[in-house]
This record gives structure tokens, sequence and C-alpha cells, in this order.
């Protein structure tokens, strides 16, 4: 039996996978299979989701073939199963579930997952193909640890959350040639995710929001699974799935940077102590851009980095005795006119003039410190004084100040004035204005 370790490419649902299974008359029937996933060199589970006669004949005699294919080099191999459970909750049920929803989406659950049924392997053969094709040219299966090894030092030598996501990115792309990559972080409300860093596109896209459930991003985040799509040319849903994820284009939203037209993604949940610090994506124009293999690399930096995320926030607000130097030399301010700021306190929205800013914590944080600096001329603040601030409805949960103030000041920058925020030493951050502001409350 050949290990099916040895056929892990087969197992990306690139190409669909074919069942046959027979009735108790012995009349057999074959259906198409969405995902065939590996748990180990000798159980495989099927995803269970609209194969009616299947399930019955399985019911009967507990048996079933399965064909699997390599998309890259199109090696066929039957594996003879028998059944032993179904699942229908749990990790494993979760994973499936995840990845039927990217090829569920606009398809009215249609292929909502039912159950993870698991089956025994009993033999595992290839199958010579009659008409054998050109054989693929060998991907290169470069040496990951050596890689993952040093971005790990690298992170473990970042001082601060900035630093972090920045590292990060950097590390992805120098050491992995991932060139397209965004970290996320929750939002205040818990229903979606807000981009707080990201490399390789036209545009940063700080700010830009993705719901709970909404294409890879959401539906990682919401399950808080790993999705992993090799090749999305199987079926132009998935690149409609993106688009109408990145293409949230509203009054009051920014769009998600994304590439035109990509053929692999990946999303990686990060978790720390049981709670959703953030999650990384990536993205590539080329097939079979993120293997089994990148996913356990990446996850490693994803859980290293939500870790060091919480760290970071923790050390930031200890008190610091040492003299106060600001990181950045403040910048001379210029004299100019008036400019407007609509708030909607509904949401917590922030508009610079017509355009829309930020929202959330960060919208109701930036209104708070105009406000300070129109009243008392006031520049500097500590985020333990913001804390304090009833007014800003932050979350019991202090890990959420440190990225909410990094989501601002990259957004402020990214808008390029009048106003910006200068990370200063731990614990502070200083406010500059070109202008005079002017507040506006809106109530709708």
């Amino acid at each position: 039996m050949i290990p099916l370790a040895h056929l892990r490419d087969s197992f990306e649902g690139v190409i669909p996978s074919v069942i046959a299974t027979t009735d108790a008359d012995g009349l057999p029937n074959v259906s198409y299979l969405s995902h065939v996933h590996i748990i180990d060199d000798t159980h495989v589970a099927l995803s269970n989701q609209f194969l009616s006669k299947t399930a019955v004949n399985v019911a009967a005699n507990g048996l079933a073939t399965v064909m699997v294919v390599d998309g890259l080099t199109g090696a066929q191999h039957i594996l003879d199963l028998t059944f032993e459970r179904s699942e229908t909750e749990g990790p494993l049920f979760e994973r499936l579930s995840a990845h039927l929803s990217i090829l569920e989406q606009n398809m009215a659950g249609i292929m909502r997952l039912k159950a993870a049924d698991i089956y025994r392997v009993r033999d595992c053969r290839a199958v010579p193909a009659p008409h054998p094709l050109e054989a693929a040219t060998a991907l290169k299966a470069p040496d990951l640890m050596e890689p993952t090894a040093q971005l790990s030092r690298m992170l473990a030598e970042a001082g601060d959350t900035e630093s972090l996501l920045d590292t990060t990115l950097d590390g992805l792309a120098r050491l992995f040639g991932i060139r397209h990559a965004m970290v996320l972080v929750p939002d205040d409300s818990g229903k979606r995710m807000i981009t707080i860093a990201t490399i390789g596109y036209e545009r940063f896209g700080i700010g830009a929001e993705v719901d709970f459930g909404d294409g890879i991003i959401g539906i990682a985040a919401a399950t808080r699974q790993t999705v992993r799509i090799t090749d999305l040319s199987r079926g132009r849903r998935y690149v409609e799935a993106v688009r109408s994820m990145a293409g949230m284009e509203g009054p009051g939203s920014i769009p998600l940077p994304s590439l035109a037209l990509p053929f692999s993604q990946i999303a990686l949940p990060m978790i720390a102590q049981g709670r959703l610090v953030g999650l990384l994506f990536a993205e590539s124009e080329a097939r079979f851009a993120f293997r089994h293999r990148d996913e356990q690399a990446l996850s490693l930096i994803g859980a290293q980095l939500a870790q060091a995320l919480r760290l970071a926030e923790q050390d930031r607000d200890r008190p610091h005795a040492g003299e106060i130097v600001p990181l950045h030399p403040p910048e001379r301010v210029a004299t100019a006119g008036l400019f407007q700021l609509r708030f909607y306190p509904r949401d917590g929205s922030l508009f610079l003039g017509d355009d829309y800013l930020i929202r959330g914590v960060p919208g109701r944080l930036l209104k708070h410190l105009i406000e300070e600096y129109l009243k008392s001329g006031k520049q500097e603040f500590r985020n333990r004084e913001i804390r304090r601030e009833a007014s800003l409805m932050l979350p019991d949960i202090k890990d959420n100040l440190e990225t909410r103030l990094i989501l601002l000041r990259r957004r402020l920058a990214e808008k390029g004035g009048p106003i910006r925020l200068i990370s200063m030493e731990r614990g502070r951050l200083r406010l500059e204005v070109d202008g005079q502001p002017e507040i506006v409350i809106i109530e709708a």
C-alpha cells in the first residue's frame, strides 16, 4: 500500500475526487466529492454534503472506493475504504466546513457540510494512465525550517507591536518569497476584521474591513480555522467570492487590498490564550503557492506573532523611569485653514471632510484626542489615561488599545494629513495637527 503522505498534493482538492459505492444488490453508484482530507497514513475524511445515494450504500455495506488526482502532475490513485464513523462537530468537522464554505459562497447552501465521514484506508494504489501526459516540472521544495527559525529569531528581537507587524511581513517577503500579505485584527464589535498592516499591494488599505463569514478571511476568522486554497481556477466562484470580499466599497468603507487574479490564498487565524488576536493572510498569482508544508511554517509564525502581540501590549503599559524621548522628532506645524471632522456616535465613524477616515474605537479615540487638543492645547497623551476615558467605550480586556493606536496612526499617515499621531516613549503618543479642526457631531 502506498503511504498517503506520498501523495499529499492529491488531497488539495484542485481536481474533484470520484467516489464509487454499491447498493445491497451490487448496483454501482458513482459521484463526485468536493474534498478528501488526509488524517494520517491509514485514514481519510470525506466531506458529506449531498451524497444521499452514496450515504445509503455506505450504510448498507460500509465500503467505498475513491479516486484522487494530483492537480499538478495528473497522477491518479485509488483508495479502498471502510467506513468507521461520522463527526458533526470538533476540529476536523470545523476545518472541512470552513473549506467548503469558501466553495459554497453564493450557492445557497447547496454544499453545506453535513458530516465529516471517517474511513480506514485498506489499500492505496496507483492507476496507470491510458494516455500518459507529459510529466509536469517538479516544484521546488525548499527547506522551510531555516527561514522559519530565522523569522522567529527576528520576532523575538522586535521591541514593540509596530515592529512585530513590520518584521513579520518583511520576513515573509524576504525569507519565504511571499510578496502579498496582510495582518488583520478583530474590531471592538467582534464581528469583523480590520486591516492593520500590508505588504506588496498598490495601496496599503489600512482600516479596510472584512465581516466575519465573508470570503476566505471572514470564514477563517469566524471559524478560527486555517483556510488554504491552492488553485482558485477550479471555479470562477472562488474569484467572485474574493472579489465580493474585496469589493465592499460603499460609503464609509475602505477597499481591501487584493490581487486582480489570485490563484493561491491562505488565511491563518492567530490565537493566543484562547483568544483571536489577529489573522495572517497571504495570496499569490501562482498555483500551489501555499502547500501543506507552507501552512505548517506559517502557523508557527502566526502563533508566535499572536503571543508576541499580547506580550508587547502588556509591556508597553509598564511604568518607564527613564527620560522620555520621541521616537520621531515632531514635525514643524504649518499654518493651514479650518477643516471639519464629522463624527457619527452610532458606530464611532469619523469623516475628514467628505472622506471616510475610520470608525469604532479608533474613531472615538481620535475624536477624544482632538477635543482635548481644542480644549487645552494638549498634544501628548499616556495610554493609561486613554484607558480611563469612558467615552471611548474601550473593551474591558485591555489588549486592544495598542493595535487600535497603530491602526489609527497608519490610517492617518496613509491619508497624508492634516492630522498625525507620533509614537513616543513607552506608553505615550503625540498629536500633531496642521490647521484648525472643527468637530461636528451628527446624530443619525
